[in-house]
């Protein structure tokens, strides 16, 4: 009798989890209609280019024109590998022009915008023809809105496919066909990448191509937003990753536990889902939809002259549709049940303290793959809470750029 008692109690516990969660989500609404008001934002100039364009234009099934950008060694008959770079959220593989340049020493290097990044978003596309042709500043307000179709990640998988596809095209065209090709993924870019290839494992051939992922502060796990705003923020963030995480999907837990998580799951996904999907529609979206605190761009770098380049970066989304933050939160949710699949060999580097992909993701996806192959290898930022490791200030980018290209350099070896 005490324990079915005790089990009654638990939808009344999950009611109030359900009234808790509907303050909290008022006040976070607050807080996201005060910075989404008024936000104007223009580009100067034309898109920032580097290497050789490739056009892959769109078939059927794909999302659109796409454009693949690569660069060669002087000699590349002495190329031993290829490289594809994959940015992270709301950025642009235009930022990456020093980090191509320096793998291009040796390697051919290839980069691609995401779908609704880059030139990949119609509305940064037109503006970027607008302004090479001289007609000034342009307006780029609603770039964000390319997020409309993003309930998954999904199309950026796709454009992966299609960039990874091209890439070993190009590959094999430079020289001696077969050359391993590596994958350096960022944040969102390594959420990507990582689920792909899980995907992907009946595709042999293709698979085996795939020399080696390169995951720099992979996005594994939710936000922790820090300061006042975690106050606010964090518990709606760990309620609605808890209530996806257990949504329909017991976790072996005790009867008590296994119900209340379950009903608990079973009020507030629904609650959530429909109210992000909400909030994403026309009329509300532009009132509603979040734009990129200050405080991200501090946890971004060390480099004070590169904080200075992304202020000025127009290219860069500043905004984020609920539905497509809702819709990464699930596909973390997704990727941590499956990932003890995935078998390719990595380089893994994070910081401890980064509040944008914290590091409990890393260190979970670690400890269920680590043992799959002898080289992978983890590189952790002990001291540091910077997101973006490609960026930092010298000597310590220069610095992770040789770690990685030795571990390519390791792999290489060994498949000899």
């Amino acid at each position: 009798m005490q324990l079915s008692s005790e089990v009654e109690r638990k939808p009344i516990q999950a009611v109030r989890w359900h009234n808790r969660v509907m303050i909290l989500t008022g006040m976070i609404l607050f807080l996201v209609s005060l910075s989404g008001c008024v936000h104007q934002k223009f580009v100067n100039e034309p898109y920032p280019r580097w290497g050789k364009e490739v056009r892959i234009d769109p078939s059927d099934d794909d999302d659109g024109l796409m454009i693949l950008r690569t660069l060669s060694p002087s000699d590349s008959v002495k190329t031993s590998a290829c490289v594809l770079l994959v940015h992270g959220m709301n950025e642009h593989i235009g930022r990456y022009g020093e980090v191509a340049r320096y793998f291009a020493q040796q390697f051919m290097v290839s980069g691609f915008d995401h779908y609704a990044h880059g030139l990949s978003n119609p509305v940064l596309r037109q503006a970027d023809f607008a302004s090479a042709s001289g007609a000034g500043r342009q307006e780029i307000s609603d770039a964000y809105l390319a997020q409309a179709t993003l309930k998954d990640l999904q199309p950026l998988r796709r454009n992966l496919d299609r960039a990874l596809r091209e890439t070993i095209t190009q590959c094999d065209k430079e020289s001696n066909p077969g050359r391993p090709l590596f994958i350096v993924a960022h944040s969102l870019g390594a959420l990507v990448t990582a689920s792909y290839l899980i995907q992907l494992q009946d595709e042999v051939d293709l698979v085996r191509r795939v020399g080696g992922v390169i995951f720099l502060a992979p996005g594994f796990a939710v936000s922790e937003p820090p300061g006042w705003r975690g106050w606010v923020a964090n518990p709606l963030i760990k309620l609605s990753f808890h209530a996806e995480t257990h949504f329909l999907h017991p976790q072996d837990e005790p009867l008590p536990l296994l119900i209340f998580n379950q009903a608990l799951a079973l009020v507030t996904v629904p609650i959530l889902d429909s109210l992000f999907e909400i909030l994403s529609w026309p009329g509300l979206r532009s009132l509603v939809t979040p734009i990129a605190p200050d405080w991200v761009q501090d946890y971004l770098t060390d480099s004070e002259e590169e904080k200075a380049r992304l202020r000025d970066d127009g290219w860069v989304v500043r905004r984020s549709l609920l539905r497509f933050v809702k819709g990464i939160e699930a596909e973390i949710v997704h990727f941590r049940r499956q990932m003890t699949q995935f078998t390719t060999p990595y380089y893994l580097v994070y910081s401890e303290h980064d509040p944008i992909t914290p590091a409990w993701g890393s260190k979970d996806f670690a400890h269920a793959t680590i043992q799959h192959h002898p080289d992978n290898e983890i590189l952790t930022f002990p001291n540091s809470h910077y997101h973006q490791h490609l960026f930092l200030k010298e000597p310590a980018r220069t610095e992770l750029l040789r770690n990685i290209v030795q571990w390519m350099e390791h792999r290489l070896d060994a498949s000899e």
